[in-house]
């Protein structure tokens, strides 16, 4: 899963960076009226997404310039005034975007306006519900779950994000930390509207908010890594003697203790107070036009039309065909003892395929993975012509937020190279990890997945900027993140490792249970319970993975659709071109016209490959 860019618009060193960092797509041909006009109105979205996004400018490390200003001790205004003025910012510029005509634009521009519509178009359709987040980005029923909010963000953001290389970046961070005491509050505030408009998440989410809430707000100010991120590496500052860090990191320590663990207070305070209004349906069905908000979600996070019924069907008829395919495989081991769940699970038990929940553990379960990117970069040229030039850190996921946090995801590198892509895992119980399930998590987040695809994406740098870096579509993401397992399995990476590619099965089947289990709580009234059984019925994953899982799709609905259907999607464009073209098949061009194109949506994704295809096969 990628986190880098849902942020960005939904909620929201770099004064250094040089322009070179951020080239723009090529100017149009002198007298092109209409492309001179689309590519300035492009830059202006770009800039005001990126001034409403402070983080998401610094995590791209761009300059004040294309942010629309200075940025670095801002964070992003989540009060309601703030979503709907992002509201208003997208019906303007999709206004702006619908009066473009298209006929007069070159082919290249033709996409990046159909781009940038078919997001606005999404975004608008899920402002009009006027709860949860809204504005720029895919709705979400619920300011603050156990898996998003400032509580969640926030903190890892300024330990892992925002560099302090200087004493003015040091300074934009301890003013950053007031910043985030205000944003607690307006995401409290928010909390208590949505309430009493009758929107408040299932019982279990709040539970888990208030779990991790609780934990952190206990801690002593400068024990948390609010401060303790300060202290550490203020410590390196060229320009800041003895004197002035201690004083920063006083400042940072008195701030944190009178205006944010305060706002923690007060967000706990507001969570208990709607807890016993909380119901245990797990779906949006419930909500104020619920249906209709899942339409939307599902319009947004698969990019197509698809309705709850068809992508519920497609969810059972791949489990049924990959757990076919995972028995056959498991019969191969001499596993043949009980259904296939069962015997994945017997499987996971096992101790050669357990790493010890200890630090050792977690340090062996890192270095293997990094060996796993080192040998599958090392096939990359076989399949792409464009390739990745930015690193890949493997990290765990903070500790402080591991309890409500995915199982894995990635965050994109800063376009100046002052910071590698990140793929996190989460390290809670090293149990829920076995062995043979790790490659394909890591084919899925890294390589070639979700760090070649968006990195592909921001070195292609005759795209406009909105489409290189700020823009992301999750069918489009997710479903390359779930073809890369496949590619990988295609490209033989598994060849020597059939428990592997049961892992890579399993992964699949798990993919296809969230088709099954997303549409079953918000559009069929499952119970949290009975999607829970299901998934374990299916996959044999952990119990407590699966629980996670779960409530992860309460809180986000339609985004685990995207990608099954993103893979589909992909697949069923691949083998038509196979079948067009013949001998002529190129697959290096195909995953190039896929990637060097940035994130798109499926529909637009489908008409450029068809384009690709007819003139490969007329040279």
């Amino acid at each position: 899963m990628s986190l880098s860019r849902r942020t960005i618009l939904a909620t929201g060193a770099a004064a250094a960076v040089v322009a070179a960092c951020q080239p723009k797509a090529p100017a149009p041909a002198a007298g092109d009226a209409a492309s001179k006009a689309l590519a300035t109105l492009l830059d202006e979205i770009s800039t005001a997404a990126l001034k409403e996004s402070p983080e998401y400018a610094t995590a791209l490390a761009v300059t004040e310039a294309q942010a629309g200003g200075p940025y670095a001790s801002r964070l992003s205004d989540l009060s309601m005034e703030g979503q709907v003025r992002r509201a208003k910012m997208v019906s303007d510029y999709l206004a702006k975007l619908k009066a473009v005509d298209r006929t007069k634009l070159t082919s290249a521009d033709a996409v990046s306006l159909d781009v940038v519509t078919t997001a606005f178009a999404n975004y608008e359709r899920g402002s009009a519900f006027g709860y949860g987040k809204f504005g720029f980005g895919e709705p979400a029923p619920y300011v603050v779950t156990q898996l998003d909010g400032g509580f969640v963000n926030i903190p890892d953001f300024l330990d892992s994000q925002h560099a302090i290389t200087s004493k003015p970046l040091a300074e934009a961070y301890v003013a950053r930390l007031e910043a985030f005491g205000t944003m607690l509050d307006q995401e409290t505030t928010r909390v208590k509207a949505d309430a009493g408009n009758g929107v408040i998440p299932p019982d279990f989410i709040l539970d888990g908010a208030l779990k991790q809430l609780k934990a952190f707000a206990a801690q002593k100010p400068a024990a948390t890594i609010l401060v303790a991120s300060l202290a550490r590496r203020v410590k390196d500052l060229k320009d800041l003697d003895a004197a002035g860090q201690a004083a920063l990191v006083a400042s940072a320590e008195k701030i944190v203790k009178e205006k944010v663990l305060p706002a923690y207070g007060r967000q706990i305070e507001a969570l208990a107070a709607v807890r016993p209004k909380a119901v245990h349906d797990a779906g949006v069905w419930r909500l104020p036009q619920g249906a209709a908000f899942y339409e939307a979600a599902l319009a947004a996070q698969t990019t197509t039309t698809l309705s709850p019924d068809e992508i519920h069907q497609m969810g059972l008829d791949l489990v049924a065909s990959i757990s076919a395919e995972m028995d056959a495989v498991l019969k191969s081991q001499g596993l043949t003892k009980g259904s296939v769940a069962e015997r994945v699970q017997a499987l996971s038990k096992r101790p050669d395929q357990l790493y010890p929940n200890t630090d050792k553990g977690r340090a062996d379960l890192l270095a293997a993975l990094n060996a796993q990117v080192e040998a599958v970069t090392a096939r990359m040229p076989e399949q792409f012509g464009a390739l990745a030039k930015a690193k890949l850190a493997i990290k765990r996921v903070p500790e402080y937020i591991q309890a409500g946090a995915p199982g894995g995801y990635y965050q994109g590198a800063a376009l100046d190279g002052s910071r590698p892509g990140s793929y996190y895992i989460n390290l809670r119980d090293t149990a829920e990890w076995p062995k043979f399930t790790l490659p394909t998590l890591t084919y899925h987040e890294g390589v070639p997945g979700h760090h070649w695809q968006i990195s592909i994406a921001q070195e292609s740098t005759g795209l406009p900027f909105i489409r290189r870096a700020i823009l992301g579509f999750n069918a489009y993401a997710e479903g390359w993140g779930l073809y890369a397992e496949q590619l990988a399995d295609e490209i033989g990476m598994y060849a020597n490792d059939p428990l592997g590619r049961l892992g890579y099965l399993q992964s699949a089947a798990f993919r296809a249970t969230r088709l099954v289990v997303d549409t079953g709580m918000h559009a069929k009234q499952w119970s949290r319970e009975k999607a829970i059984d299901y998934m374990l019925g299916v996959t044999g994953d952990q119990r407590s993975s699966v629980v996670t899982e779960i409530e992860r799709y309460a809180a986000w609905p339609g985004q685990a659709c995207g990608y099954m259907v993103g893979r589909q999607v992909i697949n069923r464009l691949r083998d038509g071109a196979k079948t067009k073209l013949g001998a002529k098949y190129d697959q290096k061009a195909f995953h190039d016209v896929v990637l060097t194109n940035g994130s798109l949506p499926l529909s637009v994704l489908e008409a450029l490959v068809a384009d690709w295809s007819a003139k490969a096969g007329a040279a």
